[in-house]
């Protein structure tokens, strides 16, 4: 089940966390890898580990707000593999304050990673995604876009980008056999989490009604469901992963 032998996926930001495992996910799925990120060393060895599970992978030191950069990248991984049947937009940053005192740079920067950088990819991988007729993109969003939270503005509004784009580039794409569909994890635990203050935990654990985080590997099997053939009905949909901390 959720078989990707012999497809090739692009997943960004994935030297550590949630992209990590999304692409050691697609990797026992059978799919070969591109992995990007800006950290060199930790995407050399999570490139290591996707090879471990018998496929090929490739790893690109890329800023995905460089539109020229993200073009090479996806031109790089059609040269070598000729199609890309898969994109994961998994590649985001935070810079948290509350909104007063947000500076225009942190405003800026969320903006340009979070929701310019998807753009830049689903622009890049599209036209041979077309050609072929058939492609899957899965943008990784989150419950925050939903739910709303303080301290967020930035980020909050990207993911908000992020799920709107979605159902826009869904709609456009769909005749061409071409799912686009998001991800929005709730709370997971990643080793930012693991820090936190005791009572920051629980507080935050109170608001999820299964009442733990989620992990990045029940991540992971949401993008790969939905980037398999099983998920080849659905499109333009928000897949929520977090513990029934927000329902729609």
């Amino acid at each position: 089940m959720f078989d990707l032998e012999g497809k090739v996926a692009i997943v960004t930001g994935s030297a550590q966390g949630i992209g990590r495992a999304i692409a050691l996910n697609l990797a026992e799925g059978g799919a070969s890898i591109a992995l990007t990120d800006m950290q060199r060393s930790k995407l050399d060895e999570v490139v290591k580990e996707v090879e471990g599970k018998g496929v090929k992978a490739m790893g690109f030191c890329v800023d995905v707000t460089d539109l020229e950069a993200v073009q090479a990248m996806v031109d790089q991984t059609l040269e070598t593999w000729s199609k890309v049947d898969i994109l994961v937009n998994n590649a985001g940053i935070t810079r948290d304050s509350l909104i007063m005192r947000m500076k225009k740079e942190d405003w800026d920067a969320v903006l340009k990673t979070n929701l310019n950088g998807a753009f830049y990819c689903i622009q890049g991988v599209l036209p041979s995604m077309v050609r072929q007729r058939y492609g899957r993109i899965v943008n990784i969003a989150s419950v925050v876009a939903q739910a709303g939270n303080v301290g967020q503005a930035n980020y909050i509004s990207s993911k908000a980008g992020i799920i709107g784009l979605t159902k826009a580039v869904a709609a456009e794409v769909a005749r061409r056999n071409i799912t686009v569909n998001a991800v929005a994890p709730g709370f997971i635990a990643t080793s930012m989490t693991e820090n936190l203050p005791p009572e920051i935990k629980e507080k935050m654990l109170s608001r999820i009604p299964i009442g733990r985080m989620g992990t990045d590997s029940e991540i992971a099997a949401g993008v790969r469901f939905l980037a398999s053939e099983e998920a080849r009905y659905i499109t333009g949909h928000v897949l929520n992963v977090n513990g029934g901390m927000f329902m729609a």
